[in-house]
């Protein structure tokens, strides 16, 4: 159960410096800056006449880099 608890304060705390990054960059004008996640080569837009299909190959891929990244970070913190 302790080990439960490690995690919830872990992702809470990495929940915080999220938001705490994304307060600075409103205070420091740079909240409109727009990631070309959707848009990187490799994301795929099929559009026909009446449908549209959006495959996010390469934004799901650099997602999932930044992710692991992030993840082991708190594991190896946690662990110490």
């Amino acid at each position: 159960m302790t080990q439960m608890a490690k995690w919830l304060i872990g992702f809470g705390v990495v929940l915080i410096v999220i938001g705490g990054i994304i307060l600075l960059a409103n205070r420091l004008g740079l909240a409109g800056l727009k990631l070309p996640l959707g848009r990187l080569p490799g994301d795929l837009r099929i559009q026909g006449d009446n449908f549209t299909c959006f495959i996010p190959i390469a934004s799901s891929i650099l997602l999932s880099i930044l992710l692991t990244i992030i993840l082991n970070l708190v594991v190896r913190l946690l662990n110490r």
